[in-house]
């Protein structure tokens, strides 16, 4: 007999499977926007007896997330829909996330037997995560080489869940939840939460978690990570790669606190989440 409880995760479940099936669909949508969007540039650039090079995602960009780890939809990024109080952020400092991309995951340069911290200067408190280098050493790697790159740095954090799941998701520089450094990362450390219910097909990501973002599939890992403020029922597909400080906790509730923009529970966060700087360093 199923008990409310399993009934609560399973409509959980569901529902987050449907917002995957949504966004997967207009992150299709969008990339054959933007290459006839290039294609008609390049043809009026031609007909001016003028050359003009514009940057567009590749394949990498459909790396981003689904429903606790997935790219924020529309409805995130668009104006919101319920009302603001004050913003209990500070300013972000001045500067522009960077566009670089790369073909490929940067050759392994950590010490795998070393702790590493993922500090995250933002305009709402540091937040400092504890990353676990031996159970997941392709992530931190790669977030080791993105942070050294000043990848994350002047980056929103795009999205906030606030029912079903509770995560903060960031990591994207278009602030659009489409967006990757142009390689994908392996799937690692799956196992670090035990089997998934069988009545659920999910673990509970702690509160504290740092995670990898996705599409849904295997191996789609890019730069998108979320952060777990409160404990969350979620299929284990997400890697886990750290644990956040309880200074850096304390942040998350006051983000968490101040809602988010669609009042539907999943959108842009309220407040003004800016990762000013972003370090990753031996401990």
């Amino acid at each position: 007999m199923t008990t409310k409880d399993q009934r609560r995760r399973q409509l959980a479940r569901d529902k987050f499977a449907r917002q995957q099936q949504r966004r997967v669909s207009a992150q299709r949508k969008t990339r054959v926007r933007n290459s006839v969007i290039a294609v008609v540039v390049a043809v009026v650039a031609a007909s001016l007896g003028g050359a003009y090079a514009a940057g567009a995602f590749d394949g990498s960009s459909k790396k981003k997330d689904d429903a606790a780890a997935t790219s924020a939809t529309a409805s995130a990024s668009a104006s919101p829909t319920v009302s603001k109080g004050p913003d209990p952020c500070e300013k972000a400092a001045a500067g522009k996330p960077g566009t670089k991309q790369w073909k490929k995951e940067p050759a392994m340069t950590i010490d795998k037997s070393a702790g590493y911290t993922f500090d995250l200067a933002t305009t709402c408190g540091d937040i400092s995560i504890a990353l676990e280098t031996a159970k997941a050493p392709h992530t931190v790697n790669s977030f080791k080489f993105l942070a050294d790159q000043g990848y994350f740095d002047h980056t929103k954090c795009h999205r906030l869940t606030t029912t079903g799941i509770y995560v903060l998701q960031c990591g994207d520089p278009t602030g659009q939840g489409s967006g990757g450094p142009g390689y994908t990362i392996p799937d690692e450390n799956l196992t670090a939460f035990g089997k998934a219910d069988s009545s659920t097909g999910s673990v509970t990501y702690p509160a504290g978690t740092i995670a990898m973002a996705n599409t849904g599939q295997a191996h789609t890992g890019g730069s998108q990570f979320f952060l777990v403020y409160k404990d969350s029922p979620l299929p284990p597909s997400y890697t886990p790669f750290g644990t956040v400080s309880k200074a850096g906790m304390k942040v998350l509730d006051k983000i968490a606190a101040d809602g988010e923009s669609t009042g539907q529970g999943d959108g842009a966060p309220n407040a003004t989440v800016v990762i000013n700087k972003a370090t990753v360093s031996k401990s």
